[in-house]
């Protein structure tokens, strides 16, 4: 099978597997909540733990797409996610609601995007770097398709219906798609036993898996803060709400462009680069709207969207630029592991920051990003990683 249908395949089960569940308390929440008889807000906490689980589980899942190839997890991934899901649509009470999500916490530890970079590792080596780019572009969707689909059932079946709807969607249409993805998928074993690594080799592995952490954990938090506290931090610059709204459509676009640029002018560089420029793009938008006011917004959310979009690839491709892609899963588990972690905090962490300090937050994740950027040059590239893999 050809790398352009694999990515094709990989790309719409991965759009389905986010639109199921990372995007469905945006629609549900609150219609769920009612019928539960608990707070809005409960169920974001449930949502919230959910999302800290996979930080948890993240490793784990990686170790076993390294063992057994990803296809397996991907396919035992839809199986979570419909047990989950329907343990959503069943339940009576917070104590089921909590169950459900922690159900799908774990199946999205082993079916969203980490799962899928694993798997296109183990399938391409270095060459997935233009694989991983092409699900990230097919699976930005995921939120354009996800919220009107889970709107439509949700106003002709209710919000059980529109669980058991995506559901269905699992079962036939998304676990069938991971099905057909190529078999094996796990790199081969090198030829001749490696030479054990020197202590000093350990040190510096460890010294940049820590660095890629850091940077990984700051570009997640300020894409989970912003995602939560976009419209009020532009409201709170002076944009009027109309204006708050408008300008944050253009997230999307902002990130699925910079996911483009990506692909064709930038595909021929190291990762490094278009983890620097992903690293600058949020401060220097966050400036501008600090200084020059509510009629830069859009000019903002197009920096901050870009440098999201591209921190969403770079996650994946700089650890098998650098590290190469035997071991990916494992590694990439916990590397990006206090992503997730903190990704789970951000929208209440950074909601006390913003109201102590309205949009000046943004100097909090201008400086967070800034500081990733400075990470970013203290990598030790190796010399024979200096060319993308095409």
């Amino acid at each position: 099978m050809s790398k352009s249908w694999v990515v094709v395949l990989l790309g719409t089960s991965q759009t389905l597997a986010w639109a199921s569940s990372y995007y469905i308390p945006a629609i549900l929440s609150a219609a769920m909540a009612r019928d539960l008889g608990v707070e809005t807000s409960t169920v974001f906490v449930a949502f919230s733990c959910a999302m800290l689980l996979t930080a948890f589980l993240g490793p784990r899942v990686g170790r076993a797409i390294d063992q057994y190839g990803g296809r397996v997890v991907l396919l035992a991934s839809n199986l979570v996610f419909i047990l989950g899901l329907a343990m959503l649509a069943l339940a009576q009470g917070p104590v089921m609601l909590f169950a459900a999500w922690l159900m799908l916490g774990l199946a999205m530890a082993m079916g969203l995007y980490d799962a899928g970079f694993a798997t296109l590792a183990g399938l391409y080596g270095k060459e997935a770097r233009s694989a991983i780019t092409g699900i990230t572009l097919i699976a930005g969707f995921a939120s354009t398709v996800g919220w009107p689909l889970s709107g439509i059932m949700l106003a002709e079946f209710g919000w059980r219906g529109a669980c058991w709807g995506w559901a269905l969607i699992h079962l036939v249409l998304a676990m069938p798609l991971n099905l057909l993805l190529p078999q094996g998928s796990k790199p081969a074993a090198p030829s001749a036993p490696a030479a054990a690594p020197t202590a000093t080799a350990a040190r510096e592995t460890r010294r940049t898996a820590i660095l890629l952490a850091f940077v990984f954990a700051s570009g997640g938090f300020a894409a989970a803060a912003l995602a939560a506290h976009l419209p009020a931090l532009l409201i709170a610059a002076g944009a009027t709400p109309a204006a708050a709204i408008a300008a944050g459509a253009l997230m999307g676009p902002a990130q699925v462009a910079a996911r483009v640029l990506e692909f064709t002018v930038l595909r021929r560089a190291h990762p490094l680069l278009s983890a620097k420029l992903a690293q600058v793009t949020h401060p220097i938008g966050a400036a501008i709207l600090l200084v020059f006011g509510a009629p830069f917004a859009a000019i903002f959310v197009l920096l901050h969207g870009a440098g999201n979009g591209v921190n969403t690839i770079v996650r994946g491709t700089l650890p098998l630029a650098i590290f190469g892609p035997a071991g990916y899963g494992a590694r990439q588990g916990l590397i990006v592991a206090p992503a997730r972690f903190l990704g789970a905090l951000a929208p209440a962490l950074f909601g006390f920051v913003v109201a102590g300090f309205g949009a000046h937050a943004l100097w909090f994740t201008a400086g967070l990003s800034l500081a990733a950027f400075a990470a970013l040059f203290m990598l030790r590239v190796a010399p024979e990683s200096s060319e993308a893999p095409r």
